[in-house]
């Protein structure tokens, strides 16, 4: 008469089995936080894994707010690196770093119609305090050239005045409504602006290339990342811009550029 065998318990191992180690356990269900291997291929989800990647690597973190992210030490660090790169290369240029308030007032804005026409749905509106309303509202700022080329027409009397060549490191806001993704498309980002004045339209053009120089060598000399040079089409040309140019590294997996 056959003898019936004892079932192993839950989490034990059957006679002759070896227990499954706990980390290969996690690996078979849900995949740790941070840590551990990508599970999401490149190939077949390049969103998913991108996400995977910065969360695991701990670069960045959720924010109650969307569209918003904690840069954590390393993505910062990151970030660092660019800074002292890019800084130091546009100084020999005669470059200077300076700061403009992220308040722009309204009537700046609509000075620039074309800003504001292109701007309007991304801009963000300070219109109280408390439970004050604001005699004029303010804008955070999406971008600065309303604000600093009020400046600069109070600055240059004439020729002698010029060349006027100011950065700025700063955060600027731009509420978009579509999808966010970390680092790409986000609420509010860090950037840098140029914004210089010449004495005449060849001097501010070659001023154009050789920074586009400098960006292009951020991508492939400090990041190792080949770039295409280019001039932006007339309907991605930046508000108010005659013409944009821009460096454009292609993505295999998606065959597109960014």
């Amino acid at each position: 008469k056959p003898e019936a065998k004892p079932e192993a318990k839950k989490g034990e191992a059957k006679k002759g089995e070896k227990k499954a180690p706990k980390g290969e356990k996690e690996a078979a269900g849900k995949q740790p936080a941070k840590g551990g291997g990508v599970a999401i291929s490149k190939l077949e989800d390049v969103p998913g894994w991108y996400e995977q990647v910065i969360m695991k690597a701990e670069l960045i973190e959720q924010y109650p707010v969307k569209g918003c992210f904690i840069l954590r030490p390393w993505a910062y660090r990151m970030w660092e690196l660019i800074q002292g790169w890019f800084d130091g290369h546009i100084k020999t240029l005669g470059v200077e770093n300076c700061y403009f308030p992220m308040f722009i007032p309204k009537c700046y804005m609509e000075r620039e119609s074309a800003h504001l026409d292109d701007f309007a749905p991304e801009l963000a509106m300070v219109t109280k305090f408390g439970n004050t309303e604001i005699e004029e509202p303010v804008a955070i700022r999406p971008t600065s050239e309303t604000a600093m080329y009020a400046a600069y027409s109070n600055w240059v009397q004439s020729h002698r005045d010029l060349p006027i060549r100011l950065n700025q490191w700063c955060s600027v806001v731009r509420w978009e409504v579509k999808q966010t993704t970390p680092f790409l498309r986000t609420r509010e980002f860090l950037w840098q602006e140029g914004h210089t004045a010449f004495a005449d339209r060849a001097s501010a053009q070659k001023e154009v290339l050789d920074v586009l120089e400098l960006y292009a060598g951020v991508y492939e000399e400090l990041l190792a990342l080949p770039v295409v040079r280019g001039t932006k089409t007339k309907a991605e040309t930046f508000p108010g811009a005659d013409y944009t140019t821009t460096v454009e590294a292609f993505i295999p997996a998606t065959g597109r550029a960014i």
